[in-house]
């Protein structure tokens, strides 16, 4: 099976990078976060998992933690925006 990755350096946010991994249908296989708050982002990765890139950037696209203009789930849909654009290897 073919697979697209990226690791995605995070701006605005506690978390530094996210590394993601999705399938050639763009069915995400896993996600790591490189800091931020380890518990609530190990919870994202999970829910996440399985599901089509649309279907989550549909979901986190936006959010906002505190008043900070974006958040560890906007950063992840913007890795993924980028990541759904990558031919699979």
């Amino acid at each position: 099976m073919a697979v697209k990755h990226i690791q995605y350096e995070t701006s605005g946010t506690c978390s530094r990078l996210i590394d993601v991994t999705a399938d050639e249908n763009n069915i995400i296989q896993q996600v790591f976060f490189l800091g931020g708050c380890n518990g609530n982002l190990q919870g994202i990765s999970s829910l996440i998992r399985g599901q089509h890139i649309d279907d989550v950037i549909s979901k986190i696209e936006g959010i906002r933690c505190g008043s900070k203009d974006t958040s560890c789930p906007d950063q992840l849909a913007k890795a993924l925006k980028q990541l759904k654009n990558k031919k699979a290897e």
